[in-house]
């Protein structure tokens, strides 16, 4: 049987992070979360235990703290035990890293977003990335470390 979990609005200062935590939050992610929640709202509720220890979350509460928020969603996930806990907040980094993607259909849905005049820059790729997959590097740029090839 599935838990009965519930959204409920937390205040940022009741949160407390993990002090083992093992994901690192650079400040230029934490600047791009922030932005994400700025255009998108805060989509997404971190996960806590039932003493308000972060599950998952952390680089979220980092932004709402850089965006000034007061409360963010929350689920608290008292059904699972102090290891259950552990290994969430592993797992629930790690597995997303596992998946890949489809570039051909990412290159299409970057492409009608471009149409649609939307701000890639919100989404999280970097600038080669977005190039690449959008066909916008240019043909005759060297690749690193060679020249470009002399016209035939």
């Amino acid at each position: 049987m599935l838990p009965d979990l519930r959204v409920e609005m937390m205040p940022v200062a009741a949160l407390a992070p993990y002090a083992a935590n093992a994901r690192l939050h650079p400040t230029e992610q934490v600047a791009q979360l922030a932005a994400s929640i700025g255009e998108f709202g805060f989509n997404v509720p971190v996960l806590v235990d039932d003493a308000g220890v972060l599950i998952a979350g952390h680089g979220r509460v980092l932004a709402a703290k850089a965006l000034g928020l007061e409360e963010v969603p929350a689920i608290r996930l008292g059904h699972l035990t102090e290891a259950q806990a552990r290994a969430f907040r592993l797992a629930d980094n790690q597995l997303a890293l596992n998946s890949t993607w489809d570039e051909s259909l990412l290159a299409a849905e970057l492409r009608a977003l471009r149409t649609d005049e939307f701000d890639l820059g919100l989404i999280g790729f970097d600038g080669a990335t977005l190039d690449r997959l959008l066909g916008d590097a240019a043909p005759d740029a060297p690749a690193p470390g060679g020249e470009p090839d002399a016209p035939a």
